[in-house]
């Protein structure tokens, strides 16, 4: 069993969220982003107030992290965040996942938000299926949502209500 502790990230993190982000990027599974990116690129990601990200550390080694971003401008939405989980890929398939998604979640919460939601590739099948085991319900399907190196991807959109007990 691992021993995985979640706190909210701080500055120092960011070369381990910038690493993981790339290996993300790099293997084409998780985002349409192609551009590695720097520090202080990430620095406002892992430092914001106003959105959560929280940290996976396994023997204080970071090992993923999953952050918060605005949904929408308007001021409806205000409680709706945006998120992406990312894991180190030597350690990926372990669970930390799922205990991570519950760390943002509970921050999440007590910053105010009352639901997260994101869009997951189809076909990464190991995301949608630590989502679903972390309580994110599959909404729907963007088709031909964009293209990532000239070819189109659909994407499933995964919701979770914070303050809802069944979820």
């Amino acid at each position: 069993m691992l021993n995985i502790a979640i706190r909210n990230a701080r500055d120092r993190d960011v070369d381990a969220v910038t690493r993981i982000y790339n290996q993300g990027i790099a293997d084409r599974i998780a985002t349409f982003e192609t551009r590695l990116r720097t520090p202080d690129e990430l620095l406002p990601v892992v430092t914001s107030g106003q959105f959560p990200c929280t940290v996976a550390t396994i023997a204080r080694t970071v090992v993923g992290f999953a952050s918060t971003s605005a949904y929408r401008e308007r001021a409806c939405y205000a409680g709706v965040a945006e998120f992406s989980v990312y894991i180190e890929r030597s350690w990926r398939g372990q669970g930390i996942g799922v205990v991570l998604m519950d760390g943002l979640c509970r921050s999440a919460q007590t910053h105010g938000y009352w639901k997260l939601l994101s869009r997951v590739f189809v076909e990464n099948t190991a995301s949608r299926r630590m989502l679903a085991r972390a309580g994110f319900r599959e909404v729907g399907i963007y088709q031909r949502h964009a293209q990532l190196e000239g070819n189109w991807r659909d994407v499933v959109i995964v919701e979770k209500l914070l303050d809802d007990p069944s979820q």
